[in-house]
């Protein structure tokens, strides 16, 4: 038996044996729907890709989620073949950011307890800002560094 398995390691050398599987990820798309045809339209469409372990259609939020070993491309492609405007969700809770209402973040379009993943105003820049930092100025490590205050 081992110079047959010999033989056929020539002839198996060709062919990869393992194929590098896509890693588990969830892709989360911003698609307009009005109605139940619109979503189970793009649940279709979605849920035949291969990979897929699941569909969540949100239609108040106009948000689809997908689960599984799937390209995000592909996914937004098969989304927008449904002739449907779709981008990926742009979106982030106003909890994660710090100033949630700065231009901008804040978007009207928005569904409600969401603000835009933007980077973010930040209310000290080096141009017109002091350039310490409060941190700095009230350390542990020197207590008499610059307290004015007494």
């Amino acid at each position: 038996m081992g110079f047959l398995n010999h033989i056929l390691d020539f002839f198996d050398a060709s062919i990869p044996r393992h194929k590098k599987r896509k890693p588990m990820q969830t892709v989360e798309i911003k698609v307009k729907m009005d109605c139940d045809g619109c979503e189970r339209r793009v649940r279709n469409s979605v849920i035949h890709i291969k990979g897929v372990k699941s569909v969540d259609v949100n239609r108040k939020l106009s948000k689809v989620t997908v689960t599984g070993n799937v390209e995000p491309n592909r996914v937004l492609n098969k989304v927008k073949s449904t002739g449907k405007r779709a981008e990926f969700w742009p979106y982030v809770p106003y909890t994660m950011v710090a100033y949630p209402y700065a231009a901008q973040a804040y978007d009207k379009k928005a569904p409600s307890g969401y603000v835009k993943n933007a980077p973010q105003a930040y209310a000290g820049n080096n141009n017109d800002g002091p350039h310490e930092k409060y941190t700095q100025i009230f350390s542990d490590d020197n207590p008499n560094a610059s307290c004015s205050i007494m």
